[in-house]
């Protein structure tokens, strides 16, 4: 069943003898000097939301209001907005809460793709495409949590072409391949009494519970079980409410933004140092860093740049892109009907900064299981 949401517009006009306005009866705005008070009953819409702002409605960019903080504001959820000197438009996602540990990812359009112009990413023009509202795990898979479902997985007649690898039980696990992603998906949401994802028939009856290279694989998308994410939903993610930047936080990294390889002679927006990153070296060789070590981007996910790749559902496809690329723009985009190579996503702790980069496009077989290789889940709403 798929859980209902609701989307609030306020509009906030601010300007000289203009008055704020509702929406809705069921939202509140209580203006004081250049702050403003956003409040809703809970009864009627929950607790758990995503607040966003705009400067225009003709063609918005909606990015996460930073300024805004939790108040007390008798039984009503509040929040205060600071510094609002002028017209801003505000758009309230507001969802039931799910299980610990994912983030709540807002359904609108963004620019996916190379915005920023970097000369050397060819295969990612930018466009604009709309996702859903969607669920993703805030770390990525550590090995600890990959053992807990794997061990169930295998008590119920799952099976793995690798068991995984790691450097810590709290590192994210890695050497797994895209179908031993797609089969622990599978095992974690019927651990959890979810609906799996993944079929090996188009009729959507028989479970992916094992496979490997050549295997078809289908998924339903209505289901409320784990998957990977597209490649849509993974940049927009990785994003995280900003548009027109490099990375998760803004157009230069640094060692102590993410795990990679610093190379400031080759990279102008790498601010290094140089070399593997020395608080996850052992004598000269890098590895894995903790998941969660770095700061989380505004959607509050971790490692979305560096660490290890991610696996995406999508199979690879550069231009002239073929339909179902998100690089075609539409909405929901879920990647080409077939291909060779299945996408992967975010940079790697052995990687430059080039490959942290939101809009950076990699891929391999499916069947490849490599140690710079992770992933992370997503659900649907």
């Amino acid at each position: 069943m798929r859980t209902k949401f609701h989307d609030c517009f306020i509009v906030l006009a601010l300007l000289a003898g203009v008055h704020p306005v509702l929406a809705q009866v069921t939202l509140g705005i209580m203006p004081t000097n250049n702050q403003v008070i956003l409040f809703w009953p809970s009864s009627t819409h929950g607790t758990n939301g995503i607040l966003q702002s705009a400067t225009n409605l003709v063609s918005p960019n909606w990015l996460s209001a930073t300024d805004a903080f939790p108040v007390n504001y008798g039984s009503q959820i509040a929040v205060l907005v600071t510094n609002v000197s002028s017209a801003r438009f505000f758009r309230l996602s507001l969802v039931p809460p799910t299980a610990d540990g994912m983030a709540f990812i807002p359904a609108g359009a963004f620019t996916i793709g190379n915005s920023i112009g970097d000369s050397d990413i060819t295969d990612a023009t930018p466009t604009n495409v709309y996702v859903s509202g969607f669920y993703m795990d805030t770390n990525l898979v550590s090995y600890s949590q990959w053992q807990g479902v794997y061990s169930y997985a295998t008590s119920q007649g799952y099976t793995f072409v690798n068991a995984g690898s790691d450097k810590a039980a709290n590192n994210p696990v890695q050497t797994v391949d895209w179908y031993d992603c797609v089969t622990w998906c599978n095992a974690r949401s019927q651990q959890e009494g979810l609906t799996p994802v993944y079929y090996t028939d188009a009729g959507m009856t028989q479970v992916f519970t094992n496979g490997d290279n050549g295997t078809t694989v289908y998924a339903n998308w209505g289901a409320n079980g784990y998957r990977l994410p597209t490649e849509a939903e993974w940049e927009k993610a990785a994003r995280g409410g900003l548009s027109g930047q490099r990375f998760s936080w803004g157009n230069v990294i640094t060692e102590s933004l993410a795990n990679y390889y610093g190379d400031t002679v080759d990279y102008s927006y790498d601010l290094g140092p140089n070399g593997i990153n020395a608080a996850f070296a052992n004598g000269s060789f890098p590895y894995t860093s903790p998941v969660g070590y770095f700061a989380a981007n505004g959607y509050g996910l971790y490692d979305m740049a560096g660490n290890v790749l991610e696996w995406c559902w999508d199979w690879y496809a550069g231009p002239s892109y073929p339909a179902g690329s998100p690089y075609l723009g539409g909405t929901d985009p879920s990647g080409p009907a077939s291909g060779s190579y299945r996408v992967l996503r975010g940079g790697l702790w052995l990687g430059k900064a080039d490959e942290s980069r939101c809009a950076f496009r990699t891929c391999d077989g499916p069947s490849i299981a490599y140690n710079v290789i992770g992933f992370r889940c997503v659900r649907g709403l």
